[in-house]
């Protein structure tokens, strides 16, 4: 049997339905890159390293995951707000030790966890993409290095992405090009994109 990828995330990555559109997360797109392995999207919007583990979610994905799976946890987002102290970790203590446990539950069932770093919102000033959460870019990749767990760096690749095809195109990846307003989800365009992103880095990580 496959591997399995488990996805701990926000709604930047969750599966959304059909009245939702033409918003998406790149978690319902990343089965159609990976040559067949299951995808099991446990990713709800709203969530951070915090609260994702305090509703049970992450001891749902202990309870499912196996010997041979993979476990991606993409949380960032939400962890930085400060206005919503429900959510809000300090990144380089509460949130770092909120990664570990997401990294134990994959390693006790022999899984192996990938750490994710924030994907890019559409922050663009005087002809720049911008980087944000970077406190917590950094915390995470001081838990990969002290977890020895891989680690895909989503900010990175993404705000290359977004140079690459320029803020006209840009803007049709996420709902500011629907709505106006929202910078920070996306379009079924541009999730779809971010999957492509994402499953290079898993391909290489499967075959190596």
């Amino acid at each position: 049997m496959k591997a399995r990828f488990f996805l701990a995330s926000d709604s930047t990555c969750q599966s959304y339905t059909d009245k939702d559109a033409p918003q998406a997360g790149w978690g319902q797109f990343l089965p159609e890159y990976l040559n067949g392995y299951s995808v099991i999207n446990h990713a709800i919007g709203g969530r951070s390293s915090k609260t994702f583990i305090e509703e049970g979610r992450l001891k749902e994905i202990d309870l499912e995951i196996t010997e041979g799976d993979y476990l991606l946890i993409q949380l960032g987002h939400n962890d930085s707000t400060k206005e919503k102290p429900e959510r809000y970790t300090e990144p380089y203590k509460e949130y770092k030790e909120y990664l570990k446990q997401f990294i134990e539950v994959a390693r006790s069932n022999k899984a192996t966890p990938i750490l994710i770093t924030p994907v890019a919102r559409l922050h663009y000033v005087a002809e720049e993409f911008l980087a944000d959460f970077g406190d917590y870019c950094n915390a995470m990749k001081e838990v990969a290095e002290e977890e020895g767990c891989l680690i895909i760096d989503l900010m990175t690749l993404s705000i290359h992405h977004l140079i690459d095809i320029g803020i006209d195109e840009a803007r049709t990846y996420y709902m500011v090009d629907v709505n106006g307003t929202d910078h920070t989800h996306f379009t079924e365009k541009g999730a779809n994109q971010i999957a492509m992103i994402i499953a290079k880095q898993l391909q290489s990580i499967i075959t190596s």
